[in-house]
Parts: C-alpha cells; sequence; structure tokens
C-alpha cells in the first residue's frame, strides 16, 4: 500500500509555529516517526505540502493513480475550500482528514469542516499521533499485512 500524506498552509512550520496548540515538533521529526511506523505495516509514504489551494489540488490530481489513498491535514482550508473539497470527491480516493488540535476546541470558525463529508474519517486532537493514527486506520481498514519487527 502506498499513502500520500498531504499538508496544507503553515505546516512546514511546525515546531515554531503557536508551539502551545500544534507541539514543539518540527514537521520533519513527525515525518520521519510516521514513515518509521509505516515500514513496520509494509506502507509506503508519499509527503507533500503545499501552502496554496490549487498546489493541494494540484498535489491530489496527480498522485490520484499512484496511491491507494490520502492522509490530509488540510489546515484552515478545511474550514472553507469547497474547491478542495471538490477536489477530493473527484479523485475518488479515500481520504482521513487529521489535526493535530481539536477544531472544535478552537476558533468558532473552526468548529466547521466543508470537506469532511467528502472523506472517509476524521481524526483529530491527539496532536502528532493523530498522523500515525491515520495510518493505522488505512491499515485495518485495508487488511494489510501484519507488521514486522525492527
Amino acid at each position: 500500500m502506498r499513502l500520500l500524506v498531504l499538508n496544507g498552509p503553515s505546516l512546514n512550520l511546525l515546531g515554531e509555529r503557536e508551539p502551545g496548540v500544534y507541539g514543539q515538533e518540527t514537521w520533519d521529526e513527525i515525518a520521519a516517526r510516521l514513515a518509521r511506523s509505516a515500514a513496520k505495516f509494509g506502507v509506503e509514504l508519499a509527503f507533500d505540502q503545499h501552502n496554496s489551494e490549487g498546489g493541494l489540488i494540484d498535489a491530489l490530481q496527480r498522485e490520484r493513480r499512484s496511491v491507494q489513498g490520502v492522509i490530509l491535514n488540510p489546515g484552515a482550508y478545511t474550514h472553507y475550500s469547497y474547491a478542495l473539497r471538490d477536489a477530493i470527491a473527484a479523485v475518488a480516493l479515500p481520504v482521513i482528514e487529521v489535526h493535530l488540535s481539536l477544531p472544535e476546541a478552537r476558533e468558532r470558525f473552526r468548529h466547521r469542516s466543508v470537506i469532511a463529508a467528502a472523506c472517509i474519517g476524521r481524526i483529530a486532537g491527539f496532536g502528532a499521533l493523530s498522523y500515525e493514527l491515520a495510518l493505522e486506520a488505512f491499515v485495518r481498514r485495508a487488511g494489510a499485512a501484519e507488521v514486522t519487527e525492527e
């Protein structure tokens, strides 16, 4: 199985961006741990990040035939990007929406996800662990092979 881990705006600044909300780990640290977890499951990951809405849509379209699912942290686009929602529906890939923080526990404008209806699930509020939980959800959903030891 090959999955795309796709991050939206400002997630490239993890570790320095509002550490009280998003944690102190950098994206590189999170990605490295996620890649190690994926290897245990025999899953290959492709990583991408875009600060622009069009970049996220382009990445979904570009990877639509090379991955079996997407772990997507759309950042602020979660709350208003109908274009991203339509792109998710168009590529017909299973997508799990991921958030480090719990949007419903934050500002009111973050309480609504316009992309959720196009996704197969949503994991939020567990910090960097949210990505690993999404990975495990894909593995369990696919009935993938047993975990290999390091």
